[in-house]
């Protein structure tokens, strides 16, 4: 029987594009069922154009149907894959502007800190709900999670439901790739343990062929100006812990008390040398609102592009791309085992010094429908610090969203380093009650919306 695969959030068309396209270069999904899940008639659509073109080129025997009914879609699936967004530019935008207000500069804002624990309080309901639905229609499914703040919505949906779901982050092979690069070595020889919480995990180990490739990068990072000026703030950090940590320099300026809390160093560290363009507020609300303005106009240049038609130029357009979920699609369908780098509860104390009931991103081995976590052990002593306290900050926000409990959400912001560097419990108490009553018609699982 053909696998099923179900995309929810299929409107996120960056990604649907390119995960439809990697899962059918195996023979375990050639002849796949995909059905694309989203609220938005409109980009769901054009995610279905985008899918057909891509099934029409490769001459695969997949079927793409669309629906806006998640329970439909839902029904018999093998995998599911979510990219959700709760709320539009609209919403999310108070996430910064408040606390940029209060004096906190925030640049990404979709993981931690004051704006991801908010992001994170409107999407948990909504994960359960799907969860739940998959409990219900698909529970021998594997579901996979790409939507942030990833560490917070795994960890709610891995305490309070039995879905087998992981959480996707790029960051893991991007960052290694980086560092390949670096040191002039082929990305694919590269091996590494790698290990930590989501955006913040660092390599424990990265060699090639055995040889201990970190000598070569603390003198790259010390002497090679392009190289220290592209990754700042990460190479900041690599020179004083000596690990090298994943995610890009814009999103870890936010989540240390380091890089952001006053600015002369936001213009010295996150604005010139993130690999994020200019590490500011006004930046990422006016390029979303830009995509937002011309995302058609993109997907039909791609629909039509002409390459389509040249076998050379369309055999590259449907070469698998590097993200880990077919691939573990294709272990759990029964293809081949596949090492990956997930998000998972700590249970059993998988990193020994980071606390049990959070989530950590490790790895992890995909086999026929089996998730199965590795041991990793011990974080070095001099990275613990930073990460423990993000992953406590996390589980304060996972307990606040599953209550209710405004007080949590004050002790989970009150904690952040980055807004601690920065502001005044009572500061703090005064933003985290203004970004409450900003949220209150999104936030249905509070009562109460004032510390």
């Amino acid at each position: 029987m053909a696998a099923k695969i179900v995309f929810i959030g299929a409107g996120s068309l960056g990604f649907t594009r390119g995960l439809v396209r990697d899962c059918l270069t195996f023979p375990t999904m050639r002849d796949a069922h995909i059905v694309l899940v989203d609220i938005d008639p409109e980009r769901l659509r054009m995610a279905t154009e985008s899918c057909r073109r891509i099934v029409s080129a490769g001459q695969y025997p997949a079927r793409i149907t669309a629906t806006t009914d998640r329970r439909k879609a839902l029904k018999d699936a093998d995998a599911v894959l979510t990219t959700i967004l709760c709320g539009e530019l609209d919403v999310w935008q108070h996430d910064i502007l408040i606390p940029k207000k209060y004096g906190v500069d925030i640049n990404v804002g979709d993981t931690r800190g004051p704006s991801g624990i908010f992001r994170a309080l409107r999407t948990i309901p909504e994960m359960l709900a799907i969860c739940r639905d998959i409990e219900e229609l698909c529970p021998q499914a594997v579901m996979l999670n790409y939507t942030n703040p990833m560490a917070m919505l795994c960890q709610a949906m891995q305490k309070t439901t039995k879905v087998n779901v992981t959480g996707l982050c790029h960051s893991v092979q991007g960052t290694a790739h980086m560092l390949a690069r670096w040191a002039g070595v082929p990305p694919e020889e590269v091996d590494y343990v790698c290990a930590g919480i989501n955006h913040l995990s660092w390599y424990l180990s990265f060699t090639h062929k055995g040889r201990d490739l970190y000598p070569d990068l603390r003198k790259l990072v010390r002497t090679d100006k392009e190289i220290y000026n592209a990754e700042q703030v990460r190479n900041e950090m690599f020179m004083a812990f000596d690990y090298y940590v994943t995610e890009s320099s814009g999103h870890n300026s936010e989540y240390n008390w380091w890089f952001r809390k006053r600015p002369e160093l936001i213009e010295k560290y996150c604005t010139h040398g993130t690999n994020w363009n200019p590490g500011h507020y006004a930046y990422i609300l006016n390029s979303y609102a830009g995509r937002t303005n011309r995302w058609k106009n993109d997907i039909r240049n791609w629909i039509n592009n002409p390459d389509w038609e040249r076998p050379r130029k369309r055999k590259q357009l449907l070469a698998r791309g590097g993200e880990y979920a077919s691939c573990i699609i294709n272990a759990w369908l029964g293809g081949e085992l596949y090492r990956f780098n997930g998000n998972v509860l700590n249970t059993g104390n998988l990193v020994t010094n980071l606390p049990d009931d959070c989530c950590v991103e490790i790895p992890v081995l995909a086999a026929r429908r089996s998730i199965r976590p590795m041991h990793v052990g011990a974080l070095p002593r001099q990275v613990v610090p930073l990460t423990s306290l993000n992953a406590t900050c996390e589980t304060l926000a996972v307990e606040a969203a599953l209550t209710g409990d405004p007080r949590k959400v004050y002790q989970a912001v009150a904690n952040d380093p980055l807004t601690a560097a920065v502001l005044s419990l009572e500061e703090i108490r005064h933003m985290v009650d203004e970004m409450l009553a900003q949220n209150r018609d999104h936030l249905p699982q509070f009562k109460h919306f004032k510390v």
